[in-house]
């Protein structure tokens, strides 16, 4: 075990060598010592006083690219690089506002803490080892072996439990205290099985309004004044407008067959003797599976598309299919194993490229385009370059911190570059994914934060004329509340040709067809004595006229059966709801000056120069 364990210990310091050396090379070549305003002591955001280094948030959100690179054997997207530096600054934000909890609350932690903690209550990734499993368990002597050992020093384990330890225990004693002190009643617990049992049906009669023109003379002021007492429902991410020039990578009819020759010859060399791991390992396009030789585990019905599953559940044990057409390519399937519905399968993908040809002639094109655009200040290079070489132009909007897209379609990387520190008429570096090439020019950005009047008035306006339109069938609606509570429902609106609906039976959370879920309507219908007809009960699209047929409440028997059960997982719950309140209030009252984008922006301006 200690021999595996060696073994491994210089893979850990070779990624480590390769990470010091890749931030010394990304610190050398983007600026920060000295070719820019930004130097290793700039501080990328300055949190409550304290400041986080612009170094130390390159080299952990660069490790951090590195690992899940590594882990998925691909190439990260420019908005999964964005992704993986916005985890990582809010981690780092995080840890900041949590060291300062420490200091404010006096939590500390001592060397014998650490010690016992080491010893008795090893982390998951410790846990996970399998060399400290017995039988498919985590064997804690074992550990405890290994932790008496002198490999446990010489190889850093030590010093690595030391540093999990000195982070994760305090924050473990400030949740302990925030969490602490919680009580449900069962008066709650009983409350809480109600609603999701008691359950309830209904009739009833919507007026739903449609705004109309006139909500084009709604003044100012009065969009004003609305605006002005719903500015939070107005608050929107960033929004970029990028016009988007694409060189798809078309593929023919000829590149699928030629494809599908390569699987057949796969297939005839596996029958002819050859192993199918080893083909797989050479051969699939799927990096993941690839490298165990194709091997997909174990999966019941329902886990793989519909192409596959249907040519898997087709075969016999240890038949190989002939080619089976994804719109992830060519499969070969091995099926190894078949329990009921559940199957365990080996497979191997061969993706539908482009030929060598066509791929040289797309090349070729992406190589004019980005000679003659790419990176340019000047906006109308693009309009000239796609002119001249054929290629449509389109416009995309993209919201901050999402991917962008097009007709359902994704577009890489555009969006991060877009929020990345790009100003407008600023045209992108080429990006490419498997669907094609793509060249982006920025033309308009709105930041985040808090809405602006003159950026919203359009919503406004429709959230205005919405709640004057239901207030236009008030009316109408008390009309026939009133004639239904001496004729019925049914004879008011047939006398008003009304239509009356019938609801399902459902609960408090249930989306009910025609009144919707979580709304003032759901609430009458369990607030309302069965038989009698509500007054006009409005939502957010609607006015409602509604009768409770019947109502069916909640066995307390069974109630009481589980009752410590729900006890304990409601506990759980609101501990965890306090901690993520506590959480979110600290940051949201933190003072935190996020600098990354002037810094972007300063970065990009010198390597312009």
């Amino acid at each position: 075990m200690l021999q595996a364990m060696r073994s491994s210990a210089k893979y850990v310091w070779l990624f480590i060598v390769i990470a010091f050396v890749g931030g010394f090379l990304l610190v050398q070549t983007s600026g920060l010592l000295g070719r820019t305003p930004v130097t290793p002591t700039t501080p990328v955001a300055v949190v409550n006083g304290r400041d986080i280094l612009y170094n130390d948030y390159v080299q952990r959100y660069q490790t951090e690219i590195q690992n899940q690179q590594q882990a998925g054997g691909r190439t990260l997207s420019e908005d999964d690089i964005r992704r993986i530096q916005n985890s990582t600054f809010n981690q780092m934000v995080m840890d900041v506002l949590l060291q300062q909890q420490y200091e404010r609350r006096g939590i500390v932690v001592t060397n014998e803490e650490i010690q016992q903690f080491a010893k008795f209550a090893p982390p998951q990734w410790i846990q996970s080892a399998p060399e400290l499993q017995t039988e498919g368990q985590f064997d804690m002597q074992k550990y405890q072996r290994l932790l008496a050992s002198s490999y446990a020093k010489q190889s850093g384990l030590l010093a690595n439990l030391e540093q999990y330890y000195r982070s994760e225990i305090p924050r473990r004693k400030l949740l302990d205290q925030i969490a602490s002190g919680i009580y449900v009643t069962d008066a709650e617990l009983w409350r809480i099985w109600r609603d999701q049992h008691d359950s309830a049906q209904v009739s009833f009669v919507a007026f739903r309004p449609q705004p109309d023109s006139s909500s084009k003379s709604i003044s100012d002021a009065d969009l004003r004044s609305y605006f002005d007492k719903h500015k939070e429902e107005f608050r929107r991410p960033g929004r970029a407008v990028l016009t988007v020039v694409e060189i798809p990578r078309v593929v023919t009819t000829a590149d699928s067959a030629a494809v599908r020759a390569h699987a057949s010859a796969l297939r005839n060399e596996i029958l002819g003797g050859a192993k199918f791991e080893d083909v797989a390992k050479r051969e699939s396009a799927d990096s993941v599976s690839g490298a165990k030789g194709g091997d997909l585990g174990r999966g019941a019905k329902g886990r793989f598309v519909a192409p596959f599953e249907q040519a898997a559940f087709a075969l016999k044990v240890g038949e190989i299919s002939q080619p089976v057409l994804t719109q992830f390519g060519y499969h070969l399937i091995r099926l190894d194993e078949r329990k009921g519905d559940t199957v365990a399968l080996h497979h191997i993908l061969l993706r539908v490229q482009p030929s060598d040809s066509n791929e040289a002639k797309i090349d070729r094109q992406a190589d004019e385009l980005t000679k003659a655009a790419a990176g340019s200040e000047q906006g109308s290079k693009l309009d000239s370059a796609s002119k001249r070489l054929g290629l449509k132009e389109f416009t995309v909007v993209a919201l901050e911190d999402e991917p962008a897209s097009f007709n359902g379609r994704p577009i890489p990387s555009v969006s991060a570059w877009a929020f990345g520190g790009a100003h407008v008429g600023e045209t992108s570096e080429l990006f490419d994914d498997e669907s094609g090439y793509y060249l982006a020019r920025l033309d308009s950005v709105t930041e985040s934060g808090d809405p602006k009047f003159e950026n919203v008035k359009a919503l406004v306006r429709q959230d205005v004329a919405r709640e004057r339109a239901l207030d236009g069938v008030v009316p109408a609606a008390q009309k026939l509340a009133d004639a239904a509570a001496t004729s019925g429902l049914e004879a008011a609106a047939a006398q008003q040709k009304l239509e009356v609906q019938q609801s399902p039976v459902f609960t408090r959370g249930t989306f009910v067809p025609g009144l919707g879920q979580f709304n003032e309507a759901i609430g009458t219908a369990f607030g309302l004595p069965v038989q009698a007809v509500s007054a006009p009960v409005r939502t957010t699209d609607a006015i409602f006229v509604l009768r409770v047929d019947r109502r069916v409440q909640a066995d307390s028997a069974e109630w009481l059966k589980q009752v410590q059960a729900q006890r304990q997982a409601r506990m759980q719950q609101l501990q965890q709801q306090r901690v993520q309140m506590y959480l979110a209030d600290i940051r949201q009252s933190a003072k935190i000056d996020d600098r990354r984008k002037k810094i972007n922006a300063s970065v990009r301006r010198g390597e312009s120069s």
